[in-house]
């Protein structure tokens, strides 16, 4: 299981997509899914309204993509990670409760994490994404100290197309 982090709008579920084109298995981002499931029901568990329960929403789906990730042997790309639950509590100033870390910890991915950094040219806000640019580029400064942290080895991908970016990623893949 290989990550691929960053702040939103840095381009990470775009060339996951890209990747999985190509033949490879991917899991889902949590976050855009549960706004969109919350909105949907008139839930209070958004970014927005109640960051803390977000985060345990946000966790429990990491939790399910992980397992499900794990029955397979070929690589699988995760958009985002347990370890980005850590980072946006951390970014919110929220305390990162003992059963989070302890989360990020026992459920481990490749040591090669893939970062997709604040990248002004593809940035944009939509009704899930509301970040503006300052918290896009904090969010993907946090991720990188957070999965440092925690003893992964951060790959930036470079600010080029989709198609080049899936390129540098699978180059990488292939040794695996």
């Amino acid at each position: 299981m290989f990550v691929v982090t960053g702040g939103p709008g840095s381009g990470k579920s775009s060339v996951i997509a890209e990747v999985a084109r190509q033949g490879y298995r991917s899991m889902p981002e949590a976050g855009r899914a549960i706004i969109q499931y919350q909105m949907a029901i008139g839930g209070t568990a958004l970014p927005w309204s109640d960051r803390a329960m977000f985060a345990e929403l946000m966790l429990a789906w990491d939790l399910r993509s992980h397992h499900e990730a794990s029955a397979f042997e070929a690589p699988v790309l995760m958009d985002r990670g347990i370890p980005d639950v850590v980072g946006y509590l951390t970014l919110c100033g929220l305390p990162v409760p003992d059963h989070v870390e302890a989360a990020a910890r026992l459920h481990p991915y490749n040591e090669l994490v893939f970062l997709a950094p604040y990248w002004d040219a593809i940035f944009s806000q939509d009704a899930e994404r509301k970040q503006d640019r300052r918290e896009a580029e904090a969010t993907g400064r946090v991720m990188a100290e957070t999965y440092s942290r925690l003893g992964y080895r951060i790959v930036e991908l470079p600010l080029v197309g989709i198609e080049a970016r899936a390129e540098f990623i699978l180059a990488r893949l292939r040794g695996y």
